[in-house]
């Protein structure tokens, strides 16, 4: 291969479905030098109740390959069974130096891509944090997966864990969810507040028990401090939580809205003190990364968050950790921000410092192409001796 011809990526991707959010990265990925990026996306993606339909590209400055799955729904694993019918033709097509997955090693695509990746690379991206043993057949594709991966990019400290755990020997790379630095943004004129206003705290996503919610209600109720919690989301544990709400007293101290566009929540995070996730570990849940965590702090709002999995590493300077499951701990501190608005106006500034470094779309496309390049100038020896008496070109 010369030197000068760009490093041909194929990115497949099923979050990238969401030119939102899961897409933005790949503008900043394509932009680095000397990259020719080629991203995969499914043509429809169920998540969570809602259907999402992939649009068409617009001028996104690289190819989009939307691309019909099938089994996107079907048996217990859901998300994990979908493959692409039509990659096997479009990566002969392509003829990719790298293929980098944005999935989980025992999905049923992550096998397809082995299978048919030819001379390219492989680069994983994993969230999982949580170390169990895979029903047959996912176990050894997990495993046969993860052996022939060059190189991955992690999530988190547990997330590594566990690939280590399965198998892989590899290099690793950290790498973050990136956010949208034009969207998510500080008020420009922040309204000066009273000392004694009401200390505004928030929530955005699912509305389920292990999101820790019901610690929150708690903390409200205990503290004679004048505190609200607005929430934005939806799901299952809805209606029980408006229930509790009702039940503890709190109606006039907290209210619950559906979800809105980024646009909304950049607007509804910016009308808070903090925002708080206070998610508890379970056995089959234990927090990933927490993706509100850093759209709130790149609107300058600070973080209260739980001990659980990634959240403290993400949280770091900008922001306060708690027990889980532990509600006086939190009416505690609640109390003494209440109190003291100085330590609210130091972690919201540590709070911005902290995306700014970490997590802004160009960083993770910095951390992208890296383990890309370096998976490649790994691979590509092994690559050539292989494929040397066939003719193939590197």
């Amino acid at each position: 291969m010369s030197d000068i011809r760009p490093l041909r990526i194929v990115s497949i991707a099923h979050p990238a479905a969401s030119s939102e959010a899961g897409r933005l990265r790949y503008r900043y990925l394509a932009s680095k030098p000397n990259i020719d990026l080629h991203l995969v996306i499914p043509s429809v993606w169920k998540e969570f109740g809602r259907t999402m339909i992939a649009e068409q590209a617009r001028d996104e400055g690289f190819p989009v390959h939307v691309l019909p799955i099938g089994l996107a729904e079907s048996g217990p694993m859901k998300w994990y069974l979908h493959f692409y019918p039509g990659l096997r033709r479009l990566l002969r097509k392509l003829d990719p130096d790298v293929i980098h997955l944005w999935e989980e090693p025992w999905s049923v695509v992550a096998m397809q891509a082995q299978l048919m990746r030819g001379r390219a690379a492989l680069v994983l991206e994993v969230d999982q944090n949580i170390l169990k043993r895979l029903p047959p057949p996912f176990e050894a594709m997990r495993r046969l997966v993860l052996s022939r991966t060059d190189h991955i990019l992690s999530r988190s400290p547990d997330a590594t864990e566990v690939v280590r755990a399965c198998g892989y020997a590899g290099p690793v790379t950290p790498i973050g969810y990136g956010v949208d630095l034009g969207t998510f943004v500080p008020d420009p004129q922040p309204a000066a507040a009273p000392s004694n206003r009401q200390l505004r705290l928030g929530y955005v996503g699912r509305l389920i028990e292990e999101k820790g919610l019901d610690d929150a209600l708690d903390a409200l109720a205990g503290t004679a401090s004048p505190v609200t919690l607005s929430i934005m989301g939806e799901g299952p544990d809805e209606v029980r939580l408006r229930g509790r709400v009702a039940a503890l007293g709190l109606g006039d101290r907290v209210d619950v809205r559906g979800w809105g566009s980024p646009l909304q929540v950049a607007d509804f995070l910016r009308g808070l003190d903090a925002v708080v996730l206070l998610t508890r570990t379970t056995k089959a849940v234990r927090e990933q990364f927490g993706r509100v965590i850093i759209e709130a702090q790149a609107c300058g709002i600070p973080v209260i968050g739980s001990n659980c999995g990634a959240i403290p590493d993400v949280v770091s300077d900008g922001g306060w950790i708690v027990p889980e499951r532990d509600p006086e701990s939190l009416r505690l501190l609640l109390d003494t921000l209440s109190a003291d608005r100085t330590q609210v106006h130091a972690k919201a500034r540590a709070a911005r410092a902290n995306v700014l470094a970490r997590f802004s779309y160009d960083a993770v496309a910095t951390a992208l192409v890296s383990a890309c390049r370096a998976a490649f100038s790994d691979h590509r020896p092994r690559a050539v001796a292989k494929h040397a008496t066939l003719g193939v070109r590197c």
